[in-house]
């Protein structure tokens, strides 16, 4: 969901004989930061239209395979996608764009996913029943809902899960910026959670993403920037690895994911004000954070443009057709329907960006 901004005024009037009326305050503008230098690479694919007709309504997508694929309502899949309509539910989309099923669990926000057996768990945060939404795939069948995590937050709106230590936890980001972690376990009525730590970020915040081997969280914070949190230090200890100023990233920072290539855990950030995604090297020491580049997914084949990204998710390695990686991004304005999802090789984002 994307952050807004604008300017209230009030001018008051005063009709006094022999007086000059007081000038209204002007407007400032925000000051104009330049786009770094950006590459297009094509669209490779994209999902039907989420079903909300006119509205803000696609948001944030997971990506999920297996060796070998997987069977999904038995039919076999090279390979699955989640998506929030955040007006109405949960889809899973094939890797050829088509809906394999749809959760009428209403206002689910962002999802994430982590394997677990020959399935995996899947979070969304659920701004209808106030918390975190849990979910199963267990390898074959289809996606039940699983469990509920009650939060106190004012309005769950960022998500994402990831593994420390061996134990499955699921991040709650708040639209004010306030956090909640959980450890999840299973019990005889299902998934739950128990709090483990609990900050904020200092404003509207949204997109987060885990790195399960280093033990490290990144938050997108919309009109700041990018911060690691370190999963093992003091609640709140965190670096700002990506500051909005110097036109890599143009706000609002919306999604957050990471890709791994050739030994490098790459960081991918919407950069949602220019239509763009701003990339890191994050897997050197921490404080060591490169610069790669940017990227924007122009139209191709008949899939339009993306533009206004919310959400966005990417997978290491070869699924389906797509044999090096593959990055699925929201699309704010998707010509001729309502808002979906756009699928891109990571092949031709790695040659433009010379990696």
């Amino acid at each position: 969901m994307r952050g807004k901004l604008g300017y209230n005024f009030v001018t008051a009037a005063f009709l006094l004989a022999g007086c000059t009326p007081a000038t209204a305050p002007q407007p400032v503008a925000a000051p104009t930061v330049a786009s770094a230098p950006t590459v297009e690479v094509p669209a490779s694919g994209e999902t039907v239209a989420v079903a909300t007709q006119l509205a803000d309504a696609a948001d944030d997508p997971a990506i999920w395979t297996r060796a070998g694929g997987l069977d999904f309502a038995g039919k076999h899949q090279d390979g699955i996608i989640l998506g929030t309509d955040k007006k109405a539910g949960l889809y899973v989309f094939g890797l050829d764009g088509q809906s394999l099923q749809f959760l009428p669990e209403g206002l689910l926000n962002n999802v994430d996913l982590r394997g677990d057996g020959d399935g995996f768990i899947a979070g969304a945060s659920d701004r209808g029943r106030m918390g975190v939404a849990l979910y199963r795939f267990t390898g074959a069948g289809q996606l039940t809902p699983a469990g509920f995590i009650k939060s106190d937050v004012i309005e769950p709106y960022g998500f994402c899960m990831g593994r420390l230590d061996g134990t499955l936890i699921a991040v709650l980001i708040a639209k004010d910026g306030a956090v909640r972690e959980y450890a999840l376990a299973t019990g005889p009525d299902g998934l739950s959670g128990t709090e483990r730590r609990r900050y904020a970020v200092g404003s509207q915040s949204e997109g987060c993403t885990i790195d399960d081997a280093t033990g490290t969280l990144y938050i997108g914070e919309e009109l700041k920037g990018v911060w690691r949190y370190p999963l093992r230090s003091a609640a709140g200890t965190r670096t700002l690895v990506a500051d909005i100023g110097d036109g890599r990233l143009i706000a609002d920072v919306e999604g957050t994911t990471l890709i791994h290539d050739g030994g490098r855990t790459l960081l991918l950030v919407s950069s949602q004000g220019d239509s763009a995604f701003a990339v890191w090297d994050v897997s050197g020491a921490s404080g060591a954070e490169r610069y790669i580049g940017r990227f924007r997914v122009a139209a191709a084949g008949g899939v339009d443009a993306v533009t206004g990204t919310d959400g966005l998710d990417a997978w290491t390695g070869a699924i389906g057709p797509y044999r090096s990686g593959l990055v699925v991004v929201q699309d704010d304005v998707n010509e001729g329907g309502a808002q979906n999802f756009k699928l891109v090789d990571w092949a031709p984002i790695r040659v433009a960006l010379g990696l």
